[in-house]
């Protein structure tokens, strides 16, 4: 059938729809012109449409004999950034292309949201139904965008699936490198004690999740969580990537509270210049919340079933860093 993904070039949009291609799908990717250049392999199997979330007009061409769209464009965490910049992508973006979808006739949206709407999760695993505290801007405009396409789901002209995933990564991104970098060089900090659990879900599994939360008629309506097979602790995660990259884990920890001191400092000394600050409160999250979740949900809904186990992931990301000259 005809979709469309919007986030076509970021990573796990890219991803997806490579796997709708080679799933048999005629796929539209919604491209900002500026971004034309980051189609790369795509452009030979995607049909590219100049437009952006701001711009309904170009919302509507993209929108048009589309069956399904696949909402997964997003303003991620970047230090600096004003509120305006999530609120206008990831609530009034979402706004636009909802709109656009309803009135080409789109027979179902399937919107990407965040697992982070959960915030840190006091008793692990969490479900759909676990309380939901977004802990910092993205994830709150994300759990607007949330809201929004939930509403427009349940006016009944449009079926709408939300998506929480848990942390995405594979070849091609670089949102772990850092972790990886560290640990590689012997640098990576342990702040705290290494026990909030953390989760992970390889790429491609979450493109295959998906394609499902698209295809499957009983879909229509329901939020799903999609996660890797298993989650770990903070310490076996990092264990985990030192043993694949064949070098011995980091054996000092440093408490908590002083560098979030330090992180919140250097915030309020730089975010007013637009400098990005060495530290900063988010990066300090990492070490201190729980993601951990329950996918049974989707499981047992959707016949998701995650296929890359973490190790195998961390190898392959591991490689692709190695390749690429990351790793230094």
């Amino acid at each position: 059938m005809q979709v469309l993904v919007t986030g076509v070039t970021g990573f796990a949009g890219g991803r997806l729809s490579g796997h709708l291609v080679e799933s048999g799908h005629a796929v539209r990717g919604l491209v900002r012109p500026a971004s034309r250049g980051k189609l790369a392999d795509l452009e030979r199997t995607v049909e590219a449409v100049d437009g952006d979330l701001d711009d309904p007009a170009s919302l509507a061409r993209a929108c048009a004999g589309v069956e399904v769209v696949y909402h997964v464009a997003a303003t991620y965490r970047q230090a600096g950034q004003p509120e305006a910049a999530y609120r206008a992508v990831n609530v009034e973006g979402t706004r636009h292309l909802l709109d656009a979808a309803r009135a080409a006739g789109v027979r179902r949206v399937v919107h990407c949201s965040t697992g982070g709407v959960h915030g840190h999760i006091e008793h692990p695993p969490a479900n759909e139904d676990a309380p939901i505290a977004p802990g910092d801007i993205y994830q709150q405009t994300k759990l607007e965008g949330e809201r929004l396409a939930r509403a427009c789901g349940e006016a009944g002209s449009v079926e709408v699936v939300i998506v929480r995933p848990t942390g995405i990564y594979g070849p091609g991104d670089t949102r772990l490198l850092k972790l990886f970098r560290g640990i590689a060089r012997g640098t990576f900090p342990m702040i705290g004690d290494g026990q909030v659990f953390y989760h992970l879900n390889y790429v491609d599994d979450l493109a295959e999740g998906f394609r499902l939360c698209g295809e499957v008629p009983a879909a229509a309506g329901r939020t799903y969580l999609l996660g890797g097979a298993e989650y770990t602790t903070l310490a076996e995660l990092v264990a985990l990537v030192a043993d694949v990259l064949g070098v011995a884990p980091p054996r000092w920890r440093v408490p908590v509270w002083p560098v979030w001191l330090a992180a919140a400092s250097c915030e309020f000394l730089c975010v007013p210049f637009g400098i990005e600050p060495p530290l900063y409160r988010r990066r300090i999250a990492f070490y201190t919340k729980s993601r951990a979740f329950d996918i049974s949900r989707a499981r047992r809904e959707l016949g998701y079933a995650p296929r890359v186990d973490l190790r195998t992931g961390i190898g392959r990301t591991a490689a692709w860093y190695r390749e690429q000259g990351l790793l230094g």
